[in-house]
């Protein structure tokens, strides 16, 4: 029974991802166009990335079922040899390619958190609220841990580099905050959308990405630019939606011009698409038939 859950659950994280990144257009990202501001994957690299992770979910998930302490931070040391080897299958598949990293991070500790729900044995129903106070309770402490900066080092990562220069606590402090920006900014999103009917399971994806472009803190932005950037593509995803976004004539048009300055600028939203992938798996834990 463990197993099937496992699998369950990984097959939900894996479904996620790829329909991430299959829908189109994203402004600056790879998608079944073009391969956004990117030289160095296209949309199969994504592909080949995904299928190498299932077993990677799976154990996280199997991780999290078998979890039995009441102090669920000590779940965390548990789950990063996994989230190693994931990373190490992923650039085996990628030929060396970064794809999936903070995806490996987000969905894996969502793939835990539900793994620790499943121990009630059908006493909780499975939400993304729940989830996400579980996943809050696995990583608490985790940015104070990591981030800090006090010490001088020779070599900062790229997450203390942007705390330092921004305060920003990139995957870190958005996994540590139960996912705040996708349950609050995307999550009712898609619910909404997916009540009226409107629209494609393409088109809505799209619409949920920019408006989680209008308020994430996208440390994938920040690294490649900087604060100034980062608000540009707050505002243009805000124009775009006063458009109507992806809905109207007008909105549209404004996207597929948005892509066009993106890839010219060099710009790439991937802290955005990493979390339209968790609003995916959050929505599709509560409704898996609607997907």
């Amino acid at each position: 029974m463990k197993e099937i859950i496992c699998a369950y659950i990984s097959e939900l994280a894996i479904k996620a991802m790829l329909y991430e990144v299959s829908a189109t257009p994203k402004p600056g990202l790879v998608d079944r166009n073009n391969a956004g501001a990117h030289k160095d994957m296209d949309f199969f690299t994504f592909m080949a990335s995904s299928a190498s992770l299932g077993h990677t979910f799976f154990q996280c998930a199997m991780a999290g079922i078998n979890f039995d302490n009441e102090d669920f931070t000590l779940l965390l040391d548990i789950l990063r040899p996994i989230g190693v080897e994931g990373e190490k299958r992923m650039f085996e598949a990628t030929k060396g390619v970064n794809t999936h990293k903070g995806l490996i991070f987000s969905l894996g500790i969502i793939s835990a958190a539900v793994g620790t729900l499943y121990r009630k044995n059908g006493e909780v129903k499975i939400n993304s609220e729940n989830t996400c106070q579980r996943v809050m309770e696995i990583s608490k402490g985790v940015s104070i841990r990591e981030l800090n900066t006090q010490n001088v080092k020779e070599k900062y990562t790229y997450g203390e580099k942007l705390y330092k220069r921004y305060g920003t606590k990139g995957i870190r402090g958005e996994v540590e905050s139960g996912f705040f920006t996708a349950r609050k900014h995307g999550l009712p999103i898609l619910e909404k959308l997916d009540v009226e009917q409107r629209g494609s399971l393409n088109d809505r994806l799209i619409q949920v990405l920019l408006h989680l472009m209008t308020v994430t803190e996208d440390s994938n932005v920040l690294g490649r630019h900087d604060i100034d950037t980062l608000h540009y593509v707050q505002q243009t995803a805000r124009e775009v939606l006063a458009l109507g976004g992806i809905f109207t004539v007008e909105g549209r048009k404004k996207l597929y011009e948005l892509d066009d300055v993106f890839i010219h600028r060099n710009i790439s939203p991937g802290g955005c698409a990493d979390l339209l992938a968790v609003v995916i798996m959050l929505y599709s834990l509560e409704k898996p038939k609607n997907f």
